[in-house]
C-alpha cells in the first residue's frame, strides 16, 4: 500500500513538473510569437529589439533585394541541417533575451559565422573563386577571436546589413 502511495504522489509530482513546463513553455512561445519564426519575412527578426540595427541596414543594405535573413544565416545544404540550426539559435536568442544574458551589440557565434561564409560562397562563389582556390577564407577556431572579422564579412563588412554605425 505504502509503494502504491509513493508512486501514486511521485507520479503527481511528475505531471505537475510536465504541465509547468508545457504551460510555460506555450506561454513563451505564444507571447514571443513563436509561430512567427517559422517564415521567412525578416521583420520577425526585430520581435526582439536587439536586432533592430541589424534589421535597419539590412533595409539600407545591397542584398535587401536578392536575401531574407535565412537566405543568409540558415544553411542550405540539407533540411535537417537548416532546421537544427534554426532550432539552436531559435533556443539561443530566447534564452538570452528572456536572461538578459547575452553579448551588446550581438555578435555572430563561431558556428553561425560557418553558415554565413558558406552561404556567401554559395551565391558569390563564381566571382571569389581565385579567393578560395587554395583554401577557404577561414572561420577562427580559436573562441578568444571574434568569428565576424573573418571570412568575406572581413572585407565587405557592411554588405549584408547596410552601413555600420
Amino acid at each position: 500500500m505504502r509503494g502504491k502511495r509513493s508512486l501514486l504522489l511521485l507520479t503527481l509530482a511528475t505531471a505537475i513538473l510536465l504541465g509547468m513546463f508545457a504551460g510555460s513553455g506555450a506561454y513563451t512561445f505564444v507571447s514571443a510569437h513563436g509561430l512567427s519564426y517559422m517564415s521567412d519575412d525578416p521583420k520577425v527578426c526585430v520581435n526582439c529589439h536587439i536586432m533592430r540595427e541589424e534589421y535597419d541596414g539590412w533595409q539600407h543594405g545591397s542584398h535587401k533585394a536578392v536575401a531574407t535573413c535565412n537566405d543568409c544565416h540558415l544553411p542550405h545544404d540539407n533540411v535537417i541541417h537548416k532546421l537544427y540550426v534554426k532550432a539552436s539559435n531559435g533556443y539561443y536568442h530566447a534564452k538570452g533575451f528572456t536572461t538578459g544574458n547575452f553579448p551588446d551589440p550581438i555578435r555572430i557565434k563561431a558556428s553561425n559565422a560557418e553558415v554565413l561564409e558558406a552561404n556567401c560562397l554559395r551565391c558569390h562563389g563564381e566571382i571569389s573563386s581565385e579567393l578560395t582556390a587554395h583554401g577557404t577564407l577561414g572561420v577562427p577556431t580559436d573562441p578568444t577571436r571574434k568569428a565576424d572579422l573573418y571570412g568575406c564579412v572581413r572585407c565587405h563588412l557592411e554588405v549584408g546589413h547596410g552601413p555600420v554605425r
